[in-house]
């Protein structure tokens, strides 16, 4: 490469990388606690679900007769779905269709059911700190859809970094990847870091770059689909995307008995091995054209793309559409499903989140010292001093922000056990009021060495607190619920322990002169 376009891709990087670092360095972090989002839910509620549940397991009759304690069912479309490893199941009902329908039924509702307790709870209410950090990740506490776009908007530029990075050092890649100087100047430290982590890192990266920009521009990316190709007509977009099913009318005539539900789904079940149920649409509840669809797909281990779906006329059998999970996987399937497996990292089981959750942290370090190089590379006698403090300033804060994120996430995890059951109003509050105090306490301290110390070793204190309340709370002690087969409640406690030492250790590594504003 000559030396006009290694400066032009060199200025790209850097310009690219340092625009969205703080934004990005959230969305890995929080990205890092999301493939463990529900165990973080389950860990809080103490409603351990074990063994792991995959699909709905709950007979849908009796859902359907504890929801009719408080609704009128008659003329809703009922969506009963399982979209996480949790106890509880959302229930998402449309208004009645009937012009007749009673005040009850004349507006829609969501609330989630547990299906040990039958009890319901609106969204608020069984809010949690999992929950939180997942839709954090793409910053969607700020209102739909400019979170999406923003973080869909970092996503786009952290894979043009990634590739102008890899560009920069492709004629010496693999032979930088093994140098590592100690003991030279601080920006070769610094360096030799960023360079070696990224490479380590980088096939991790490209992929969430490349799926959380599909993922949050493809709303955006949408819009012009809709106008285009559908005169205006989303509803029809999203119908030939199979993310909805057509409308069916209301025949206005009610029956005397329901039929059942839950028949077409074991029926679905015996159809289908290996089938598991995750989602249940029931059209025209107790109506003469009432419909079951029945959805869900094969176990990952049988085939990666297995969708599948029945639509049954309720009060015949009669299959009005059928889609075979074996048989009829489409592209669009295809792509759908290898997007998603892809950036949950769900696809491999256990060991692939925590590989996940490492190169997730990794990718926080490469972030950050990506920073700190930017910075020391225009700390000379060269670049005015006015310059210089505004450079210095601006890593300070940026620095502050995202390193206080350790400390607060672990006390927000002491918080909703010890005053739990919270809701969202607190982990909101919560979080970041203590996320603002710490940042400012950090960003007036003016020491980049100091912040960078004291985030990691408060942090760790406060890591080593968590599995400590959980025990005083609950009396669940992670070596009592590892004997009880309590497999989420002890992986978060021990994930905090060894975290916590990790840290404790890292952080007496840390010397001023690393850090030397």
């Amino acid at each position: 490469m000559n030396k006009r376009s290694y400066n032009i891709f060199f200025h790209l990087h850097t310009i690219s990388g340092i625009i969205i670092s703080a934004a990005l360095f959230v969305i890995f972090f929080t990205g890092s606690f999301s493939f463990f989002r529900d165990e973080i839910a389950n860990w809080q509620k103490n409603e351990e679900v074990t063994p792991i549940e995959t699909g709905i397991t709950l007979n849908i009759d009796k859902v359907i007769d504890s929801i009719e304690k408080n609704y009128t069912l008659y003329g809703r479309d009922i969506e009963i779905g399982k979209h996480y490893n949790e106890r509880r199941l959302d229930i998402n009902m449309s208004a009645s269709k009937d012009s007749l329908a009673t005040e009850n039924a004349k507006t829609g509702a969501f609330f989630y059911l547990d299906t040990k307790t039958f009890n319901t709870y609106n969204y608020i209410e069984s809010y949690t700190l999992g929950e939180f950090l997942y839709r954090l990740h793409f910053f969607a506490q700020i209102p739909y859809p400019f979170g999406y776009y923003l973080s869909g908007f970092i996503a786009f530029f952290f894979l043009f970094a990634i590739i102008t990075g890899v560009l920069i050092h492709w004629d010496k890649i693999v032979s930088n990847f093994y140098i590592f100087r100690p003991k030279t100047k601080l920006k070769t430290i610094w360096t030799d870091a960023h360079t070696a982590l990224g490479l380590i890192g980088l096939p991790f990266q490209f992929v969430y770059a490349v799926t959380g920009a599909f993922f949050m521009l493809s709303l955006l990316m949408a819009a012009p689909s809709v106008m285009l190709l559908y005169d205006g007509n989303q509803q029809k977009l999203y119908e030939d995307l199979e993310y909805f099913d057509k409308p069916v009318p209301l025949a206005y005539k009610e029956l005397e008995t329901v039929p059942s539900v839950e028949k077409y789904i074991e029926q679905t079940r015996q159809k289908w091995n290996n089938f598991n149920i995750s989602h249940v649409h029931i059209y025209n509840f107790g109506d003469a054209d009432m419909r079951i669809a029945v959805e869900g797909e094969l176990d990952r281990k049988k085939k990666f793309t297995g969708n599948g779906k029945i639509i049954y006329q309720a009060t015949n059998g009669e299959v009005l559409a059928e889609k075979n999970p074996f048989t009829d996987t489409s592209y669009l399937d295809g792509v759908k499903n290898i997007m998603y497996r892809l950036h949950y990292g769900d696809y491999g089981g256990f060991s692939i989140r925590i590989i996940s959750f490492i190169l997730g942290l990794i990718s926080c370090f490469v972030i950050i010292s990506g920073v700190l190089i930017w910075l020391v590379a225009r700390d000379k006698k060269n670049v005015p001093e006015k310059k210089r403090k505004f450079n210095t300033a601006l890593v300070n804060i940026y620095l502050a922000i995202s390193m206080a994120m350790y400390p607060i996430t672990a006390l927000t995890f002491i918080a909703v056990k010890a005053f739990g059951p919270v809701d969202q109003t607190f982990i909101y509050q919560f979080y970041f009021i203590g996320w603002l105090i710490i940042s400012l306490g950090f960003i007036f301290r003016k020491s980049l060495y100091f912040t960078n110390k004291y985030a990691l070793l408060s942090g760790s204190i406060i890591g080593f607190f968590v599995p400590i309340t959980n025990g005083i709370v609950t009396g669940n002690w992670f070596w009592l619920a590892y004997n009880n087969g309590q497999f989420q409640s002890f992986f978060i406690d021990v994930f905090w322990l060894i975290l916590a030492i990790i840290t404790l250790l890292v952080t007496f590594k840390i010397k001023k002169k690393e850090t030397s504003h």
